[in-house]
């Protein structure tokens, strides 16, 4: 469950609906430079949330204090040298994110394909992959570079089950290869589908303006217009550059058996040459 700028009421309701719809473990993935974080953490808590994904800012804070209460904690990088910082701070796991991920961001533009074998050879604990990953072909280079795991996002906003509104969804599955790009950098990195809103942070960037400017034209739910309530022009369209390959909107069973079959396709060469 993505808490992103949610108010702890609203987490609380999702995770509760999330408890009702499986038995399985459930996770929470809380941005910490979000002035409600703690309150997040206490209802995801209170939820029986034990397995936290943190992103957008130090783990130090936070990861003792929730490993004392039993929980996993995993921190979101996009450098190996933060990778080793997170390590050093305890979390158990880490995901690893190149810069075509959608949303929230890294500074440093270091690609998927580039990142993950360095954060493997910098770190000891497990290396999930992200950015850019949308079927099973990028799950398999993935592993390849020796990631433990993957983790998709885009793919996933544009199925049946996602709360994404359709306006949002069907942007994604238009999208075209060039038609995002990493904004917002001296403020808070995010990748933006190109829109209205996007232009005018464009025009804003391109005259050098303030992070107090930058921050005035973000306002407050310029997300949830965006994705949830579907204002394709002025909304915050947060997405990946892996939309360029999005073309339906399938249930999630559908995609999961495809990813399968796709990473089965992709791999059946190398173990046709191990045998040999």
């Amino acid at each position: 469950i993505g808490a992103g700028s949610m108010k702890p009421e609203l987490l609380s309701e999702h995770v509760a609906k999330a408890r009702q719809l499986t038995s399985k473990p459930l996770a929470v993935n809380v941005p910490l430079l979000y002035p409600r974080v703690e309150e997040q953490l206490e209802v995801a808590l209170k939820g029986g949330i034990r397995i936290f994904f943190t992103s957008a800012g130090s783990p130090k804070k936070y990861t003792a204090e929730l490993k004392k209460q039993g929980c996993t904690v995993v921190h979101v990088t996009s450098s190996p040298e933060l990778a080793l910082k997170c390590e050093a701070a305890g979390v158990d796991a880490i995901v690893a994110e190149g810069f075509e991920a959608g949303g929230h961001n890294g500074r440093d533009e270091i690609t998927t394909m580039c990142l993950i074998p360095q954060v493997v050879d910098a770190v000891k604990i497990p290396v999930i992959a992200a950015g850019g990953i949308g079927d099973g072909r990028a799950t398999a280079a993935a592993f390849a570079l020796g990631a433990d795991g993957v983790q998709i996002g885009t793919r996933f906003a544009a199925t049946q089950e996602s709360s994404a509104h359709d306006n949002f969804r069907n942007a994604i599955i238009k999208a075209g290869s060039g038609d995002t790009r990493l904004m917002m950098k001296r403020l808070v990195p995010v990748r933006l589908l190109r829109n209205g809103f996007f232009s005018a942070v464009e025009e804003l960037e391109a005259r050098c303006a303030s992070k107090e400017e930058l921050a005035e034209l973000l306002g407050k739910g310029r997300a949830m217009r965006g994705m949830l309530q579907g204002d394709l022009e002025q909304g915050e369209l947060e997405i990946g550059q892996v939309s360029a390959l999005v073309k339906d909107v399938p249930t999630v069973a559908e995609f999961v058996q495809r990813l399968r079959q796709e990473f089965d396709q992709a791999t059946r060469c190398f173990k046709g040459e191990s045998a040999s």
